[in-house]
């Protein structure tokens, strides 16, 4: 499946390709952006994997990852979409798209991350078959919580995963 292109007034969405690896894997070895996402830097290595991951959702599920481009500068942002990771966690999200998002430490704080999620829910909401997307937030990570609620992210209580805990929510597909 192709992955579709979106645009906003400052970013455009688009799928992953090999010539990301470079950009992806320099954002998730920055201590900063991984503080909050299992806390250590990752590989060249496991950030291909996660590249190769994100073109099989859209292969498989009709959904998946984008790439965020910088509008002005052609620049690598960060990336952002749906997935079902099959996490083994309680409570289980499997089957329910899960949103999740992450901009390389020099984009933070400039409201990049709710338009970019903002524009895919949008078009989640014409292509998702689900009712409901979730999301998944480290209870110390103030900025991602301040983004799902301006996306409509409803925290449901504390989830487990790997050990620890994390904020689970919910958002209604108005469309779906």
């Amino acid at each position: 499946m192709e992955v579709p292109v979106l645009e906003t007034e400052r970013l455009i969405l688009r799928g992953h390709g090999p010539g990301d690896l470079a950009a992806c894997a320099a954002m998730w070895a920055d201590p900063i952006v991984v503080r909050h996402i299992g806390g250590r830097p990752f590989t060249r290595e496991e950030v291909w994997s996660r590249l190769l991951r994100y073109a099989g959702h859209w292969e498989w599920l009709g959904y998946g990852y984008w790439a965020i481009e910088d509008r002005a500068t052609g620049e690598f942002v960060g990336e952002l979409g749906f997935a079902d990771f099959h996490r083994d966690m309680t409570p289980s999200v499997e089957g329910i798209p899960e949103a999740g998002w992450v901009l390389a430490a020099k984009f933070h704080g400039r409201g990049y991350a709710t338009e970019a999620l903002q524009t895919v829910h949008t078009w989640g909401e014409a292509n998702l078959v689900s009712t409901r997307t979730a999301c998944i937030i480290d209870p110390a990570n103030a900025a991602s919580i301040r983004v799902a609620n301006k996306c409509g992210y409803i925290e449901n209580g504390l989830a487990s995963y790997r050990g620890e805990p994390a904020l689970l929510y919910f958002r209604s597909n108005q469309a779906a």
